[in-house]
């Protein structure tokens, strides 16, 4: 099984130590997600302040 995690700071869902977005640390602890498939049309994406495609997390600890 993968072990996916989350990044601390933009919540970019990843199997990596570190967030190849931002470089900061990622957790195990995070709940919910949502897949951004075009973030210059999202208004979830806007509200989230995420501005590349991929998944997020909702929640990260």
């Amino acid at each position: 099984m993968k072990n996916i995690k989350a990044c601390k700071h933009c919540s970019f869902i990843t199997e990596e130590e570190n967030c190849p977005l931002c470089g900061n640390p990622t957790s195990r602890e995070w709940q919910g997600y949502v897949v951004i498939l075009d973030h210059t049309r999202s208004e979830l994406a806007n509200r989230m302040g995420i501005n590349v495609n991929g998944k997020f997390a909702l929640r990260v600890r």
